[in-house]
């Protein structure tokens, strides 16, 4: 994935952590009828990434791969493409896990027009998942180092 659309694997896994906690087959809440009977979902929003019915499509048809919600490959490659789009459609850094998660979350038209402004909410999520991709950077880069050092934790 990053070497495929440039994304970090750091702000992917910032990603999924978020909309999935690493679930495969997370699904978003149930809606009810009469507060107690299971009707329909939410959104179409499935697996790791979380990615909708029609945009799983839109990845499928721009990039000719098929795979998964659920495939753990599948999904990290869907974020990077998604966020390679962002990238170029709204001059966002890939690098940049605030914006391009307000992106993700609120679709490239809906941040063009600033839709995540009016949810204080969406705001601090983004912020959430802005830290966790440092930590997880920070965690990256250590790891990175110690195999190349040879000091890692195995014992032989």
């Amino acid at each position: 994935m990053e070497q495929r659309w440039g994304t970090p694997i750091h702000v992917a896994m910032a990603f999924i952590d978020q909309e999935s906690s690493y679930r495969h087959d997370a699904r978003p809440p149930r809606n009810y009828v009469l507060g107690f009977i299971p009707w329909g979902r939410v959104t179409s929003a499935y697996g790791y990434a979380q990615a909708l019915d029609g945009t799983w499509d839109d990845y499928e048809r721009a990039t000719g791969d098929g795979g998964s919600r659920s495939d753990f490959d599948d999904a990290t490659d869907f974020i990077g493409w998604y966020t390679d789009a962002s990238s170029r459609h709204l001059g966002l850094s890939k690098w940049d896990a605030y914006n391009q998660y307000l992106a993700y979350h609120e679709g490239r038209g809906g941040f063009r027009r600033g839709s995540y402004r009016q949810k204080p909410w969406l705001m601090q999520v983004a912020r959430k998942v802005d830290q966790q991709s440092r930590a997880y950077g920070r965690q990256l880069a250590q790891c990175r180092e110690e195999l190349e050092d040879g000091r890692g934790w195995w014992p032989f």
